[in-house]
């Protein structure tokens, strides 16, 4: 991820909704959620949660499957890993061996 794409990520973080909508489909792990269903978990209405859905995507924090009428969302694990290693890439002064606990802690095997 360079650096346009991380401030366009950090952009879409940067509300309170999508947040909530990131984190919960990083729970949600690889089965994702259907969007009527994570509108729901969040008591978000449909319009405002496809809005923000798009943002989310567009961004390259999540990805979607169509599953005949219905959308299924997913967190995209490479987006956002591709953001942390953005942020971590010259850390420590260029020791890696400084951040390793750090790198292992957030390490996703999803």
């Amino acid at each position: 991820m360079d650096k346009n794409q991380s401030i366009a990520a950090f952009g879409a973080l940067s509300q309170e909704t999508r947040l909530d909508v990131i984190r919960l489909l990083i729970r949600a792990g690889t089965e994702g959620m259907a969007a009527g269903e994570i509108g729901d978990h969040l008591g978000v209405r449909q319009n405002t949660m496809s809005a923000n859905l798009s943002v989310l995507a567009h961004a390259g924090l999540i990805k979607f499957v169509r599953e005949g009428r219905s959308i299924r969302y997913f967190a995209d694990f490479d987006g956002i890993k591709g953001l942390l290693t953005f942020l971590l890439r010259d850390c420590c002064g260029g020791r890696a061996d400084l951040c390793q606990p750090l790198l292992d802690e957030i390490a996703c095997g999803c």
